[in-house]
């Protein structure tokens, strides 16, 4: 018992007091209801509920004569003009707005536009009116539902997310077309909280920061625009919360916890003083956290240890910035081809990428090569594939174990070639290093350093002075397994835990049935990472991890122990990940490892 208290010591005192808080909540009141939902941006709030109550969208549909089909296309360019003239107040709205959410906030409504100019929606509800010869708003109900059902039909969390922004823009042209005006969030109570179905882009416009304390919708996921504008906003938030519409209504009293996804209408006056005193003991938190942030990450023996981000879209990167980070650790790229109609090419790539080097001012910049396939996938890409007749082969039995990652790469050159010489321009930037998703062979090396050196030669003026380093994911078995072979081929090794665990362990932790079984900290996992860093260490190379563990305060001293110098996670880890350093030394990072390899089922640091 004595090893255990000392493994952990080092856990933050608030932390575990407001578990003990949440646990403590009595439950005893009758009018009080517990809702839990997607966290996805932290915080608690108590204030009154705004509750948007907008119903649904009335379409009628009925059959036009031909001799009106011109007036109804007419009508039709009408009720899309003047949606892009409300998207454009918006914008000017948002544009006048101080904070650093503005710029996020412009792009996702230009997204919107850019659906309502000359676009396969507008195209295809011309199409629809002229050869069914049906009213507008039936013509837009059935486009925006056969696009929704292409995107549904596709296992991808960030296609699924994108799915409201159709929705979005036809329930717009809808409602101009039925002229039903929006409702407004002005003048509302300072510190109210947005109760909806769903919050869409263009409602957060609407919104004022300083008024509104939070949002609640009973849609969106983590990756959706609500969930990236409400972190950018600073508003606590929780989705995806069942029945919370129909629960709430305006002026009841609510409580958010944007950290947990827990929302609590109409609660006791016991309830409201415990979270007020999490939500005082959060704020002191937050801004303890603030202070260091310009801190080094040096342990209390002098150890530093780099911290650096994990980026996947380009609005996180001044929030990778402003948490300190020294670095881009893992830059997803699979988002330059989500939600278009055409691949981007090397120059598209190239000024994409540039945005992250200069934007990071000489930081180190790792990008991952495109890790498309298993459960992400995107319908340009798809189609690409279709033409290649490689579409079966990339979906399979078992997407996860097919044709994705690096696989997908060297099966189809054009894709790797071109994003390789993308790169390559890129680092003539900056330090950029490259980084390969799901390596399992020594050949797959091999196979990349050649495709590197003939994209480096063709690029010519505009290639870097010398070849950027290039590394291994080792998110597979095998790839841990062989490290001591990958190691000579490679420049650093870049272990991906998330994956890793779920090939270790046979879980799918998208699958709610054996979700409670993903342990990262499983012993077999622990091995696995640790063969990996030896063969590292032993070729004299880098090593850094980049998935979820190294964003986990009870998982650090682990991994310090180890040897690991650089951890890369999301930026919203990066200052607790900080404060546990800098509150450890060697001895209490021996004492965690040395009682993480004395168990044999259950891992000891989990406990």
């Amino acid at each position: 018992m004595r090893s255990k208290r000392s493994a952990h010591w080092w856990r933050p005192d608030s932390m575990t007091t407001e578990k003990k808080q949440i646990h403590g909540v009595k439950k005893e009141s009758r009018r009080e209801k517990i809702f839990r939902g997607l966290g996805v941006s932290p915080g608690i709030v108590i204030g009154p509920a705004y509750v948007v109550e907008r119903g649904a969208v009335s379409v009628p549909e009925y059959m036009i004569p031909f001799a009106r089909v011109t007036a109804e296309l007419a009508r039709f360019s009408q009720a899309v003009n003047k949606s892009i003239e409300q998207l454009n107040a918006l914008k000017e709205r948002v544009h006048n707005q101080k904070g650093g959410a503005s710029e996020d906030l412009e792009g996702l409504l230009d997204a919107h536009m850019r659906m309502l100019t000359g676009s396969r929606l507008i195209r295809g509800v011309d199409a629809r009116i002229t050869e069914h010869r049906i009213n507008a708003e039936a013509a837009v109900q059935a486009v925006t539902t056969e696009f929704m059902d292409q995107y549904s039909a596709i296992a991808d969390s960030y296609l699924a997310d994108r799915i409201h922004d159709i929705q979005d823009v036809g329930n717009r042209l809808i409602r101009n077309l039925n002229k039903v005006h929006v409702q407004s969030f002005t003048n509302l109570p300072r510190g109210s909280i947005i109760v909806a179905d769903d919050i869409t882009p263009a409602d957060t416009a609407l919104m004022e920061p300083k008024r509104i304390g939070g949002i609640v919708s009973g849609l969106g996921g983590a990756q959706s625009h609500t969930a990236i504008m409400a972190r950018s906003l600073g508003l606590p938030a929780s989705l995806a919360v069942a029945g919370i519409v129909s629960a709430a209504s305006t002026g009841t009293t609510l409580i958010l916890d944007g950290s947990e996804g827990r929302v609590i209408v109409d609660p006791t006056e016991e309830v409201i003083a415990q979270y007020a005193e999490l939500r005082m003991q959060y704020r002191k938190e937050r801004r303890q956290l603030y202070r260091q942030r310009k801190l080094s990450a040096t342990t209390r023996d002098g150890i530093d240890i780099t911290l650096q981000a994990n980026v996947e879209l380009p609005l996180e990167l001044e929030a990778a910035k402003a948490n300190g980070a020294q670095g881009i650790g893992l830059l997803r790229t699979e988002f330059m081809f989500m939600n278009r109609e055409t691949l981007p090419d090397e120059d598209e790539q190239y000024e994409t990428l540039a945005a992250f080097v200069t934007g990071m001012e000489g930081r180190p910049v790792t990008i991952r090569t495109l890790d498309i396939g298993g459960d992400k996938v995107s319908l340009v890409l798809k189609r690409y594939l279709e033409s290649q007749n490689l579409s079966e082969a990339m979906e399979g039995v078992n997407p996860a174990l097919g044709l994705r990652a690096i696989r997908l790469g060297l099966k189809c050159r054009p894709l790797l070639d071109t994003q390789l010489a993308a790169i390559l321009r890129v680092a003539a930037l900056g330090p950029v290093r490259i980084l390969l998703p799901m390596i399992m062979s020594v050949p797959e090396v091999r196979q990349v350093r050649a495709a590197i050196n003939q994209a480096y030669n063709k690029i010519d003026a505009c290639a870097p002075p010398r070849l950027p380093p290039l590394g291994a994911m080792i998110e597979v078995p095998a790839a841990a397994l062989i490290g001591d072979a990958l190691a000579q081929e490679v420049d650093f090794f870049s272990i991906g835990t998330n994956d890793l665990t779920q090939y270790a362990l046979a879980i799918d932790r998208g699958n709610e049935q054996v979700a409670d079984l993903y342990d990262p900290t499983h012993p077999a996992v622990l091995r696995l990472i640790e063969l990996a860093v030896k063969a590292a260490q032993k070729a004299g190379i880098d090593v850094n991890i980049c998935g979820e563990m190294a964003g986990d305060e009870r998982c650090v001293p682990y991994l310090l122990s180890l040897g690991i110098r650089d951890l890369s996670m999301s930026a919203a880890s990066l200052s607790r990940v900080k404060r546990c350093i800098r509150a450890l030394d060697e001895t209490a990072c021996g004492q965690v490892a040395r009682a993480s390899r004395n168990v044999s089922s259950a891992p000891y640091i989990k406990t």
